[in-house]
């Protein structure tokens, strides 16, 4: 499965990179980066919805999450990517406008990698 993890933090990759290398080392998943929204949207144009799910921080310089987020569900239909949104702010406002605009999921930060390995074999 491969999966677009869009955070202005570089050192997220870092982060995911360590967390599931056992994962990416047997192959079962693969994750691309993008540190912005407007970058994982040059990403989804070049690659044409090879990600299955994208994992997409809220608050971002430039477009912030919430933004791409409703790019994302107008525009890739075929095959619909699952989308989580991640937040250091478990507030009701970005949870509510994230399911309106289409969010499959929400995560706080820091991710509870547990939790999210468990979420990720159910899409799979």
């Amino acid at each position: 499965m491969k999966i677009l993890v869009v955070d202005d933090e570089k050192d997220v990759q870092t982060l995911f990179e360590q967390r599931f290398r056992k994962e990416i080392k047997a192959g079962e998943l693969q994750f691309d980066f993008a540190f912005s929204g407007e970058d994982a949207l040059v990403y989804l144009n070049q690659h044409e919805q090879e990600a299955v799910l994208i994992l997409s921080d809220i608050n971002m310089p430039g477009m912030s999450g919430l933004e791409l987020l409703e790019q994302i569900k107008k525009k890739y239909h075929k095959p619909p990517p699952v989308v989580m949104m991640i937040t250091a702010y478990g507030d009701a406002e970005n949870y509510n406008t994230a399911k309106q605009l289409g969010a499959d999921d929400f995560l706080t930060k820091p991710v509870d990698f547990s939790s999210l390995k468990e979420k990720l074999k159910d899409i799979n």
